[in-house]
């Protein structure tokens, strides 16, 4: 069993930054593929980035250029730098675990954080 815990999410202001943290409690082969994903009011779910164990990332079109996913295996974590952010990124974020990219990005997920709200005010 692996729970996930995020951090870091808050108010900022259109093009500022914000550093989103999860940490994983144990390791299995359902975090070799790591990922957030985000949810905004009245809107369904959505890939947002995924990292596999040798840190390939991938991102939506939408936040190319503007997030950087990271991971660190020694300390089961894995980050989501937001840079210019918008308000359109307004919503809630989770980390994700499965045992694949592919997995992860069609939503086929092992494990979900709780989320962490993230709101970028105009």
């Amino acid at each position: 069993q692996v729970q996930l815990v995020e951090s870091g999410g808050g108010l900022v202001q259109a093009g500022g930054s914000l550093r989103l943290s999860c940490e994983a409690s144990g390791r299995s082969s359902s975090t070799n593929a790591m990922g957030w994903f985000r949810q905004a009011p009245g809107k369904e779910r959505e890939f947002v980035a995924a990292i596999s164990w040798v840190s390939n990332t991938y991102y939506a079109d939408s936040v190319k250029g503007r997030f950087a996913i990271s991971r660190d295996n020694a300390k089961n974590m894995v980050y989501l730098q937001m840079n210019s952010l918008k308000p359109e990124d307004t919503a809630v974020y989770y980390c994700a675990a499965s045992m694949s990219v592919t997995s992860l990005k069609a939503q086929r997920v092992d494990y979900w954080g709780q989320g962490t709200l993230v709101t970028v005010s105009s």
